[in-house]
């Protein structure tokens, strides 16, 4: 894979704009635009390097991010899927499904029903090769 610098830290450049402003509505044009190379070389090129389009890394860093909040019990997960920045409802709960093998609102029952049991038993969390570790000391 042979790319110049120049162009490397426009796709980086172009990832970076992605992190920053995963939460807003943006697109293809948009991330071009700020890398300041043309939407297609970008795709391209951000393929290339990364091994997923700009659309699959967004759409998993969203879908991580709606994780760390689903987890938690704050907000709705209407809620997440706006403040993540998915247009809709529909299109978050089918993509988390398909990344995540359920669906958003089991995700976070599951997520909860394990916090509740990690500190019920919090040795049951830890691996056996850890704890037998301290014990032998």
């Amino acid at each position: 894979m042979n790319i110049s610098l120049v162009l490397y830290r426009k796709i980086v450049a172009g990832k970076i704009y992605m992190d920053q402003n995963l939460h807003d509505p943006i697109n293809l044009q948009h991330i071009s635009r700020n890398a300041c190379i043309s939407r297609f070389h970008f795709h391209r090129l951000f393929t290339r390097v990364y091994k997923r389009t700009p659309h699959q890394y967004l759409t998993k860093k969203r879908i991580r991010l709606a994780c760390e909040l689903l987890s938690e019990e704050k907000l709705s997960v209407t809620e997440i899927c706006n403040s993540v920045g998915f247009a809709s409802m529909g299109s978050f709960s089918t993509l988390f499904k398909k990344e995540m093998g359920i669906g958003p609102s089991m995700y976070r029952h599951h997520a909860i029903t394990r916090r509740q049991e990690e500190i019920k038993k919090p040795t049951s969390f830890i691996p056996h090769c850890f704890i037998d570790g301290f014990t032998q000391i």
